[in-house]
């Protein structure tokens, strides 16, 4: 498929019918994952990729009691970053110069500038920052899924503190705050399987601003 017949075809899958994915699928929606964007590439968040079944089924009602929770095949747990730290920032930026074989101290001054910055800002705003972070790299997990015929169900609905209390997220200096459950769907149960998908039109949604045309 195309991304845009990929787009087309998924849907918020409300049913699931508990198949399993293949390993090679889950790993291309998780190389998809680490390959995402992220803003002066820190990528703040880790994703938990969950299939222990007793575990999901502890999920689940912290999930709102979404059946997905436990009928999916893998469930991604989107956690980010609580706050930043200069420590944190130091260590990612060492990694991308290693990767690189730059000097050292080729990016202290970008370094020390974005600490300067964000040392400045409250911890709920690094909590949100790293969390926006994340919705961005869930949001190319779903297209890869799409792609790869795999169905996904994007989910704000659970309570973050149960969650990070069961997972034990906060001692690692991390919140949820995104469930990702990867499967197939159950096309003769899912309410939704069959209905028009719907978006505004591009009328409606863009907003075009022209300046004067520039020749090539």
């Amino acid at each position: 498929m195309t991304v845009l017949e990929a787009l087309q075809w998924r849907y918020a899958t409300k049913k699931m019918n508990g198949k399993r994915i293949p390993q090679e699928k889950l790993d291309y929606i998780l190389e998809a994952i680490r390959l995402s964007p992220s803003s002066s590439g820190l990528q703040p968040y880790k994703v938990l990729v969950i299939d222990d079944r007793e575990l999901l089924k502890k999920i689940q009602p912290i999930a709102w009691g979404q059946s997905q929770i436990v009928d999916c095949s893998h469930l991604l747990v989107f956690a980010a970053w609580d706050k930043y730290t200069e420590e944190k920032i130091d260590e990612t930026f060492q990694f991308i110069l290693k990767e690189r074989n730059l000097p050292p101290d080729t990016m202290d001054a970008y370094r020390e500038k974005l600490w300067g910055i964000y040392s400045q800002l409250p911890e709920e705003w690094h909590a949100h920052h790293a969390a926006k972070q994340a919705y961005i790299a869930m949001g190319i997990a779903m297209v890869a899924a799409a792609e790869q015929g795999i169905d996904c169900t994007p989910m704000e609905g659970f309570s973050p503190d149960e969650l990070d209390d069961l997972l034990g997220l906060r001692e690692q200096g991390l919140r949820s705050v995104l469930l990702l459950p990867l499967g197939y769907r159950d096309a003769e149960n899912d309410w939704l399987v069959n209905m028009k998908k719907v978006r505004r039109p591009k009328e409606e949604l863009f907003v075009e601003i022209k300046g004067e045309s520039v020749e090539a």
